[in-house]
């Protein structure tokens, strides 16, 4: 059984963690029909939450201030930020230009904070499926040494020509999400000639290496105690070599 929701949007089209949910619940709808169970991999806490959890009913942002909001310099943004949400900005890196501009578009579209529509929640399926849930924690030495050789395999099999297609498209925005995607600013220094092979890998193993350090401390952290964790490399190992091997 091949992956689901891999590689399946285009870097041009708009996509969040709900877009995310959504699409996932009708692939695990469509696993229980044809009587299979459908096993979610991954590491991106805020989309498990999402899906598991439901998400904030805000409604559909105005283009036209999405648009005027998004096109401020994220140091203003927070400014405006602090005198119409001040918990809000407190609570977000004035740097984050994503979620500081999200938080007060909100803001601005609805006249509640941010805050206050995430205390509802909507959507959620954790209380309609029976989850098993295991979270992978081995040893950081050994999963950082993993990144780097994962870094390296994916610049072996492609990524380069990737990054130098996705680079050469104009209907993608360079503040499109796609381009934060892990590789592509350090290849792209690459590309155009300001970095060597090895500095450029160098870079995105190490900024590979600082997310992964941030969903272990989240999944180590966040989720219920009830959810099983795990230190075994063993275990790690052989699970990984299930979701790319078995279910391709």
């Amino acid at each position: 059984m091949p992956h689901r929701l891999f590689g399946h949007v285009d870097g041009a089209q708009p996509y969040s963690a709900a877009a995310w949910a959504r699409d996932a619940q009708a692939a695990i709808a469509d696993a229980h029909r044809g009587g299979r169970l459908p096993i979610l991999v991954g590491g991106t806490g805020l989309y498990l939450r999402t899906l598991l959890d439901g998400i904030a009913p805000v409604p559909a942002i105005d283009p036209a201030l999405r648009q005027h909001i998004r096109a401020l310099p994220v140091a203003a943004a927070h400014a405006m930020l602090a005198r119409e949400d001040p918990q809000a900005a407190q609570r977000l890196n004035p740097a984050d230009t994503t979620r500081v501009a999200r938080a007060l578009e909100v803001v601005r579209a609805t006249g509640r904070p941010m805050a206050a529509w995430q205390a509802e929640r909507a959507g959620g399926i954790g209380g309609e499926v029976a989850l098993k849930a295991l979270v992978l924690l081995p040893p950081r030495p050994w999963l950082f040494e993993r990144c780097d050789a994962r870094l390296q395999a994916m610049l072996a099999q492609g990524a380069i020509d990737e990054v130098r297609a996705l680079l050469a498209r104009d209907d993608i925005s360079s503040s499109a999400p796609v381009h934060r995607a892990i590789g592509v600013a350090q290849i792209g220094r690459l590309l155009d000639g300001k970095d060597d092979v090895m500095t450029a890998t160098l870079a995105a193993q190490r900024a590979t290496r600082q997310y992964a350090k941030r969903q272990y401390t989240w999944f180590k952290n966040q989720p219920p105690e009830t959810w099983q964790r795990t230190d075994e490399t063993e275990t790690c190992v052989l699970l990984d070599i299930f979701v790319t091997k078995f279910l391709q």
